[in-house]
């Protein structure tokens, strides 16, 4: 399948150290009548940090974070349908057993004449200091995927 790619340097590093997001153009199929999206952060470019893969729900977006091994470290739990009434849309980042809320990922509301004539989205992260740099660098992957996903007109990178 294609691929795009997301070439990203942080300007608050000394010496820059890219991130590259590849995501497949082509869904990918887990035995579900919808198709489902994958996502793969690397840093340096051919160096896997993590995936952010989507599980199949119903009613919510829902997503698997997992490190470089393919071994899942967290959990992504959207609103009803990726979309909500309220100004801003969070996306709780919560453990694996779904007990506790570590984080979260929110678009942010930026008025009506912005939200209705632009395509401009703001969107905040909030994780724990702790977590290891390369699921950040994974969390940071994941908002891409989501404002991708549930937010911009087109589809269009």
């Amino acid at each position: 399948p294609s691929l795009l790619y997301y070439p990203i340097t942080p300007l608050y590093y000394i010496t820059p150290l890219p991130l590259y997001y590849i995501t497949p153009i082509a869904p990918l199929y887990y035995i579900t009548p919808l198709p489902l999206s994958q996502l793969e952060v690397q840093a340096p470019p051919g160096n896997t940090v993590g995936y952010v893969v989507q599980q199949w729900h119903p009613f919510s977006p829902k997503f698997i974070i997992e490190n470089e091994h393919r071994e899942a470290v967290l959990r992504l739990h959207g609103p009803f349908c990726g979309w909500s009434c309220l100004p801003d849309v969070d996306f709780e980042i919560v453990t694996m057993d779904e007990v506790d809320k570590i984080g979260k990922i929110s678009k942010q509301w930026t008025g009506l004449l912005r939200e209705a004539f632009t395509d401009a989205d703001n969107f905040g992260i909030q994780f724990p200091m702790d977590l290891d740099v390369k699921m950040k660098a994974v969390m940071i992957g994941a908002c891409f995927l989501i404002d991708f996903m549930f937010f911009e007109s087109g589809n269009q990178p």
